[in-house]
């Protein structure tokens, strides 16, 4: 094995098949990797590593995999030894569908010291429900490595609803060893049911190594950088999805904008789109890179949180504020959108059949706001749903039952197959 890949790295990479030969080869070759034999959901340690970015900035990479035969929140704790004081971060991940992997980075800009000590990661995770993402990568005469160790391709909306914001993770592998993990530069807004979609990745401009192959192509359809800033005496929770990276968040006096530190170490643009709660509903947000008004895109997604989306540039760093904020913190909003419970009143009143009524409840096993074991999937016309379902429905529109008493009983009907989705 070991010649074989000698052979296919000297090959040229000019060579679109050749290429995309090389690049399958290292998919299968780390698909058949042996894993831990105790362990369902686990980091195999030979793709945990970490470096000094281009910026200095100390970066902890590596891949989770799940072998249980249902899906799962992975929540992972990283910690680095620095100058005898151990620093650790957890990040909540984007569910994982059972036997898919999704690779994770995490920066450490308070590191001081220059000889970190990494230690293993430690990993647990939550039983949940998830459709896997449909999107695929074609594996194709497109997917082309380069010679400078980029790498483009398409990605394929397979299913028959619109995603929004999808990205794309990859494990970047060296000759003999894993050198990063990355992600698509561009910023994708949408893609639609069938629609083909270019993308490009790069490793991390302090990876000097060649380039050998990409694997673990992870689709995923949710930004999943954490972020928690103090706001008007209180915790304001949000996250974002970025090539670049930001840092040192925080609010003014009046809780009405946000600064945070950024940078782009790649030598091309990027994008970031940041995800915030909603205080009343009409925010309008300006946006600065080192007090210089910059283009930008706000809108707002089908469960009522505020996107902020623009351009990076390339290798680029500065101050980034967000103003537009309302004073105060976020209510306490309902984990059901509105449009649920819009549907379920006239649904209730007879204003719309049984089929749009339970499209909106699978809505809500597909975002995991509830949950029940696997359902087999069946057509519009075998939905069911009994008739006097409707008065606690009804009750709920009403306000005279709790979110949670309707979420339950929806739950407990689907797992006793009272409702069929």
């Amino acid at each position: 094995m070991k010649n074989q890949h000698l052979d296919l790295k000297i090959l040229s990479t000019h060579s679109k098949n050749i290429s995309a030969v090389i690049l399958l080869l290292g998919f299968f070759f780390v698909s058949f990797l042996t894993p831990q034999a105790f362990a369902d959901v686990y980091v195999p340690l030979h793709e945990y590593l970490g470096y000094f970015d281009a910026n200095g900035i100390y970066t902890v990479v590596g891949n989770v995999k799940n072998q249980n035969d249902f899906a799962v929140i992975p929540i992972i704790t990283v910690s680095v030894i620095d100058d005898s004081q151990t620093i650790s971060k957890t990040i909540q991940h984007v569910p994982l569908a059972s036997g898919k992997e999704i690779p994770f980075k995490i920066k450490f800009l308070e590191l001081q010291g220059n000889t970190p000590v990494l230690e293993n990661p430690k990993l647990t995770y939550q039983k949940t429900i998830t459709n896997e993402v449909p999107i695929q990568v074609l594996y194709d005469e497109t997917l082309i490595k380069h010679k400078d160790g980029h790498i483009t391709g398409r990605i394929q909306n397979t299913g028959d609803n619109t995603i929004y914001y999808p990205k794309i993770y990859a494990v970047v592998h060296g000759y003999e060893n894993v050198l990063d993990i990355t992600q698509n530069i561009e910023f994708i807004e949408k893609i639609e049911p069938n629609e083909i979609i270019n993308f490009s990745m790069y490793p991390d401009p302090s990876v000097i190594d060649d380039v050998f192959y990409y694997s673990c192509f992870a689709p995923v359809d949710t930004t999943v950088i954490p972020v928690t800033a103090k706001k008007n005496d209180g915790d304001f929770d949000f996250r974002y999805d970025s090539g670049a990276w930001y840092s040192a968040a925080k609010f003014s006096d009046d809780g009405t904008t946000l600064t945070m530190r950024g940078y782009n170490s790649y030598p091309l643009n990027t994008y970031a789109n940041f995800e915030f709660p909603p205080i009343s509903g009409k925010e309008k947000f300006d946006v600065t890179i080192n007090d210089e008004s910059i283009e930008f895109i706000q809108s707002i997604d089908e469960m009522g949180q505020w996107h902020v989306a623009f351009n990076v540039g390339p290798q680029s760093q500065g101050i980034l504020k967000i103003t537009g904020f309302e004073k105060g913190l976020p209510p306490t909003i309902s984990k059901i959108p509105q449009f649920i419970k819009t549907n379920a009143q006239w649904w209730a009143t007879d204003q719309i059949p049984d089929s749009e009524f339970l499209e909106g409840i699978d809505f809500l096993f597909e975002k995991q706001i509830i949950s029940a074991p696997q359902q087999e999937i069946v057509s519009g016309s075998q939905w069911k749903i009994p008739q006097w379902v409707k008065i606690t429905t009804q009750w709920w529109s009403d306000n005279k039952i709790s979110d949670d008493e309707f979420l339950n009983m929806i739950e407990n009907l689907v797992k006793r197959s009272i409702i069929v989705i």
